[in-house]
């Protein structure tokens, strides 16, 4: 959606396909007897990067949706029955360090600093940047080596904070956007920087009434919108793109090609692979793909005002669990969680005195060897068992219209390949130069944006994709 505004602005006549119903990919909406729930992105950062789309047409974002920020950004609840409100001003944060860990109050001040640093290079300098060529890489090796950039999330935190309790909860970040704290490189530290300079919002209404926004937005604007399409292949001739096919038979020609999705399902389903050199086939079998995500939506008969818009429910193994969801064979035994109670800001999201939550569970991706149909059922109740024996009393009797998605969804609703939650891992052998390119390295008027292409998944990263697309079509009319 991003891409296409700035597209439009340009000059240029937009034709945007969803594969979805509803608009906005991903960031779809389920409502069910009364709940709703937003499916997609649910914490929103940068705000200026959705201003800057209304700009382009001489408008005002705030005129079409508000974004309220939040005051806690996530409360963090700890197996031992302890918790750690994130937010707020940085006086906020330092006193809730002290009441867990005095002795970590001036090294949270530190790993802030190297936080910001790090977001002066990764966000503000590279962010938007092309990384087309191995030779803008390069040039950012002696910052990359300055800010000990070969360090993972997990070393650098650890290098500031004391605290067991601590360390994870400031090492969390990658898995927001599908990456390991213990390999995403420190890189991604920016993202509490990012956090702590433009806090953390919710659109009122929701993700769902952001997209209808940016949907108004475009249509408005000329953009036309076609749903329920689904691509079955790209045509080509020589490096260029020509055409857009549908599996219903129809085209669209087309002079540039923008591409939202996943890009190993792109290069391997929808372009011939005969158009595709040696070199980037070898590249395309060694990516990795992200974890996967096990949803759990439901709505609850009462209340429950303790739990934050954001938060975070870590079981005991830390360390040990995400070895066993990147890297395992199976399903884990245990599990660590993220709640959404959007409740807790909009109660339009639930009728009167209930609650609308979604449960979020990290998992393994396709490439294990899980039953999902058998699965998923357990892993539901697995699920409410905790939380009703910890932070939601008698939530088994208080629950409430629930269904859930497990990987498989993902790779049927949203073609993303291994049923991953954020395509590409972010590893740093997947980022920069070496992720995919925001223009195709096989045809030259594709473009690609999104969570699998430079700079990377979560909210800010896919916008930039646009900025980076932007930038590159330049000239072009």
């Amino acid at each position: 959606m991003a891409a296409a505004l700035r597209l439009r602005a340009k000059g240029h006549e937009v034709t945007l396909v969803d594969r979805c119903k509803r608009l906005g990919g991903r960031a779809q909406v389920f409502e069910r007897d009364g709940f709703r729930h937003d499916a997609g992105p649910t914490v929103l950062t940068a705000p200026f990067l959705f201003d800057e789309l209304f700009e382009l047409f001489g408008k005002k974002r705030s005129d079409y949706i508000e974004f309220r920020e939040l005051d806690t950004w996530y409360r963090f609840h700890f197996h031992d029955g302890s918790h750690f409100d994130y937010g707020g001003g940085i006086e906020d944060t330092l006193e809730e360090i002290a009441r867990l860990s005095p002795q970590d109050v001036d090294g949270y001040k530190k790993l802030l600093d190297h936080s910001r640093r790090i977001f002066d290079v990764g966000f503000t300098r590279l962010a938007d940047q092309p990384f087309h060529s191995i030779g803008t890489l390069v040039a950012q090796v002696p910052n990359l080596v300055r800010l000990g950039c070969h360090r993972t999330v997990w070393q650098l935190v650890c290098r500031y904070l004391k605290d067991d309790r601590l360390r994870r909860a400031f090492s969390i970040q990658p898995l927001l956007v599908g990456g390991n704290p213990f390999e995403t490189t420190c890189i991604y530290s920016l993202i509490h920087y990012l956090e702590r300079k433009w806090s953390v919002h919710f659109a009122m209404g929701g993700t769902g009434a952001l997209v209808d926004a940016l949907e108004r937005l475009m249509l408005e604007s000329g953009i036309k919108i076609r749903t329920g399409v689904t691509v079955s292949s790209i045509r080509t001739s020589g490096r260029r793109a020509t055409a857009v096919e549908f599996e219903d038979g129809g085209f669209i020609p087309a002079d540039l090609i923008v591409s939202n999705t996943d890009p190993l399902h792109l290069y391997r389903d929808l372009i011939d692979r005969k158009v595709q050199s040696g070199f980037f086939q070898i590249k395309k079998r060694r990516m990795q793909q992200s974890m996967g995500l096990f949803v759990l939506f439901f709505g609850t008969a009462r209340q429950y005002p303790d739990i934050a818009h954001h938060t975070i429910w870590l079981g005991e193994r830390y360390r040990e669990l995400i070895d066993e969801i990147f890297h395992g064979d199976k399903l884990p035994d245990d599990f660590s969680l993220y709640l959404h109670r959007p409740t807790a800001t909009d109660p339009s999201f639930a009728p009167d005195g209930c609650d609308s939550f979604y449960v979020l569970a990290p998992v393994p991706n396709l490439k294990a060897s899980i039953d999902w149909e058998s699965e998923g059922p357990r892993l539901r109740d697995r699920i409410v068992a905790a939380l009703g024996r910890t932070i939601m009393p008698d939530l088994g009797n208080q629950i409430r219209s629930d269904f859930f998605m497990t990987p498989v969804d993902f790779e049927k609703d949203y073609l993303s390949v291994d049923g991953s939650g954020f395509s590409v891992a972010p590893i740093f052998s997947q980022s920069a130069w070496f992720r995919f390119h925001n223009r195709s390295e096989t045809l030259d008027n594709l473009y690609l944006v999104g969570a699998g292409s430079h700079p990377g998944a979560g909210v800010p990263g896919v916008l930039c994709s646009a900025k980076v697309v932007d930038r590159l079509t330049t000239n072009l009319l």
